[in-house]
């Protein structure tokens, strides 16, 4: 019987969970069926270091290359100095010393 993991392969590794979210959810929107594995220890949860990786079928991998690379692009052009994400919530620091 064949193991359904032998057909997967490695697109990228990220530092945060949330990164590697935002890479599935761009894999997804381009029907690209993937997951994100690593995320206890990426987010020390388990108490030992470690990245997420995105995996993806290897008959997708040239696909989802193709839109990670899109991605990085898109995101690079963002200024962020000109975006509003809105005030702090209750209990958050602000950057002006209060």
């Amino acid at each position: 019987m064949n193991n359904p993991t032998d057909h997967i392969a490695e697109l990228v590794s990220l530092p945060t969970e949330a990164q590697a979210m935002i890479v599935v959810g761009a894999l997804e929107n381009e029907g690209i069926k993937s997951t994100a594995v690593g995320g206890y220890t990426a987010g020390f949860k388990a108490e030992a270091p470690g990245w997420v990786k995105v995996m993806v079928a290897e008959e997708d991998l040239p696909v989802a290359q193709n839109t990670l690379a899109k991605l990085k692009q898109e995101t690079a052009e963002i200024d962020w100095s000109t975006v509003d994400v809105g005030e702090p919530e209750d209990g958050e620091a602000s950057d002006d010393g209060e």
